[in-house]
């Protein structure tokens, strides 16, 4: 089986492009009637899944891998853990599954961007949900201890109340940039005249 696409992605760290890789692999061997289940990579397809965010499509793959396939290989049921956690919204314990396995070099890189980009997320997510927020809970959000959280938080702008335990968001401006293209315009110009006249 051809895994060179595959291996392209992985190693340019292409990340967001796995899942859609590995469905359209599948689909494809499938299709010929290749028996391809003792070699597919699960783990990384299902952390593909996970790494867009398409936690629908994670748990369609997980339901159609064989049983024996799941309990043969721990890191997959690792990646599985990660999924159950986005699930149920668990942010701690999606931390707690990323740090709770030895994962193998081949997924290592991609547990680590996925966890640095939803690290990013969840401070999104603390972002534009409070204005105050305390460091226990942003610590819990971001899985980091309190004093990384707060130093987190204060590289961003943030500002930190040492009596009442909170910190205080930085709200980004939001900037919305209009650009006119002069064809358009003078194509409504034209528009606009030819009705008046």
């Amino acid at each position: 089986m051809d895994f060179s696409v595959l291996n392209g992605a992985l190693a340019s760290k292409s990340f967001d492009r796995i899942a859609d890789i590995c469905d359209n692999l599948m689909l494809q061997v499938a299709a010929e009637g290749v028996a391809f289940q003792d070699e597919w990579p699960f783990a990384i397809h299902l952390l593909g899944h996970i790494y867009v965010d398409d936690i629908n499509s994670a748990r369609f793959l997980w339901k159609s891998i064989p049983a024996a396939i799941k309990e043969s290989q721990p890191e997959l049921v690792a990646a599985w853990k990660i999924g159950q956690k986005l699930w149920t919204r668990d942010y701690a314990g999606v931390y707690d599954a990323i740090r709770g396995f030895d994962w193998s070099q081949e997924t290592q890189v991609l547990v680590a961007s996925f966890s640095e980009l939803y690290t990013k997320r969840m401070f999104g997510l603390l972002l534009s949900a409070y204005s105050t927020i305390s460091i226990q809970d942003a610590a819990q959000f971001l899985g980091m201890s309190e004093d990384d959280a707060t130093n987190y938080a204060l590289r961003q702008g943030w500002t930190v109340d040492p009596v009442s335990q909170m910190l205080t968001v930085k709200k980004q401006a939001i900037v919305r940039e209009q650009k006119l293209d002069p064809g358009k315009l003078q194509c409504l110009t034209e528009y606009v005249f030819h009705l008046e006249h």
